[in-house]
């Protein structure tokens, strides 16, 4: 079962749930670079007052205007932004009991900074922070280096069957659009993918999953996930598979 996302800076917990149930994530870093979407900041909230929210951005530059795709975007100050995410993230979630292990799991985020000046590394890395603190085993691959075919859904299913999928996850903003006929031509079922609307999944609908984290830690995060997934939340669509 694979996953397609753009890489999203400490994405919401919709985002990181789907990525968790994925066996594979193919990182979307070929896709047009969007600034009002997720790719390069997150919205976080505090940690005993959820409605205190406020956005967490790295300021960056698009090399080729709005033709620049999600891997060419560039950090405008890379040393700053790495200051500001490490004492941010501090201030606003040191005082929770689950603090050591994020401030463990951030500090290979934090030396991205000095190794890439991308902006998408930096993303790419916060995500695969969270999914480790939750023990995801899949593996990462990058759309940039996967064939595919042009128009939306074409170029989805050869990226799924490209790394073997049998199973293609898709949040419910993509089913609005998704066409699911070049999947079943290559024996790809396409299951919508869903989180409840109650609870902690619906206070942090719009934040970053750390909020979550930090609030209940990842262990009871994990039995969440699994109960999600146990009661069905994940299906095949009707006519996906040949």
């Amino acid at each position: 079962m694979c996953a397609i996302h753009q890489p999203n800076l400490f994405p919401r917990l919709s985002t990181l749930a789907k990525l968790f149930a994925a066996d594979c994530w193919i990182v979307l870093d070929d896709a047009q670079f969007t600034r009002c979407d997720y790719q390069h900041r997150t919205r976080l909230a505090a940690l005993d007052d959820p409605a205190h929210r406020w956005w967490l951005s790295i300021p960056s530059q698009l090399p080729n205007g709005r033709n620049t795709t999600v891997r060419e975007v560039v950090m405008a100050e890379p040393a700053r932004s790495r200051q500001r995410i490490a004492r941010i993230l501090q201030q606003y979630y040191g005082c929770s009991p689950h603090w050591p292990a994020l401030r463990q799991a951030l500090a290979p985020v934090l030396d991205v900074f000095a190794t890439s000046d991308r902006t998408a590394a930096v993303a790419e890395a916060s995500t695969r922070a969270l999914l480790d603190l939750l023990g995801w085993q899949g593996r990462i691959l990058h759309s940039s280096s996967l064939p595919a075919r042009p128009g939306r859904s074409q170029r989805l299913a050869d990226l799924a069957a490209a790394v073997g999928a049998r199973t293609y996850l898709c949040g419910s903003g993509g089913m609005s659009y998704l066409d699911a006929a070049p999947f079943t031509a290559n024996g790809i079922a396409v299951a919508p993918f869903t989180v409840p609307a109650t609870g902690v999944w619906e206070t942090a609908r719009e934040i970053s999953s750390i909020w979550p984290l930090m609030r209940t830690g990842p262990q009871r995060l994990v039995s969440s996930l699994h109960t999600i997934h146990s009661r069905g939340r994940t299906r095949a669509i009707p006519g996906s598979t040949p």
